[in-house]
């Protein structure tokens, strides 16, 4: 079946990222806080936190981090007042990109965003600007070595709870689901036993824009560090075939 191999090595390249950062934790932490403060602390009647608890797993925080994550937000529900605010704008070269935040702050917020597409040549747009070029998708990156089911079965598996495509890349399985079904596809696979790597809704660029200007892969990585390095960004999305 098709696979989106571009996009799930910019994923592995990103995430690996923002763990050497310790971003992820902090992103997490907020979106912990969010999920608590709609659904309550108890992920067996809130399935948001459940999948914020995944995709924390997935990132390797530590269980304990996860708890004291969910108390804290849980007994200090009134001060979680984060926001979240989107962005879409243009790289060098027409590159599409699309920002997620979480802020207390949308001034802040809004100012470092334009800020960082300013330094890298880039320019902010109105919304919806770019967000078409894109298809809102759950996806779930399984590590091939950390995987001892058959990759057969766990097609059929991913499938026949709700996947809409499975492929196979060089080092992991790529299962692809519609951003209503991503919950339950993630639980039915994760009550296998199944070691998910990166488990998250997502956006996945229909095209993709190939840079050969030195130039403007250089701005194009500008304005990627600065947004990587800014606390209240969630999550990057862009079609930068790197």
């Amino acid at each position: 079946m098709s696979g989106h191999s571009k996009f799930a090595n910019i994923k592995h390249k990103k995430e690996r990222n923002d763990a050497a950062k310790g971003k992820i934790f902090t992103v997490i932490g907020r979106e912990i806080a969010v999920a608590v403060k709609e659904g309550g602390p108890d992920p067996a009647n809130n399935s948001k936190l459940r999948d914020v608890i995944a995709k924390a797993k997935a990132n390797n925080m530590p269980n304990d981090t996860i708890d004291r994550g969910i108390k804290k937000a849980a007994g200090d529900a009134s001060s979680v007042n984060y926001e979240t605010l989107t962005y879409e704008g243009y790289g060098p070269s027409g590159v599409a990109i699309i920002v997620d935040t979480l802020t207390d702050n949308k001034n802040r917020t809004a100012a470092n965003v334009r800020s960082a597409f300013t330094k890298g040549g880039g320019n902010v747009g109105t919304p919806g600007s770019v967000s078409y070029m894109f298809d809102k998708k759950g996806q779930i990156l399984i590590d091939k070595e950390e995987c001892e089911m058959d990759p057969d079965e766990l097609m059929m598996a991913a499938l026949d709870a709700g996947a809409e495509d499975f492929s196979e890349e060089e080092d992991s399985f790529e299962v692809i689901t519609a951003p209503d079904d991503f919950s339950k596809v993630r639980e039915a696979l994760e009550s296998l036993g199944i070691p998910m790597m990166e488990a998250s809704v997502t956006m996945i660029p229909q095209t993709w824009v190939e840079l050969s200007d030195e130039e403007d892969i250089k701005k194009l990585n500008r304005i990627l560090d600065l947004l990587d390095a800014d606390d209240d960004v969630q999550a990057v999305y862009h079609n930068w075939d790197e």
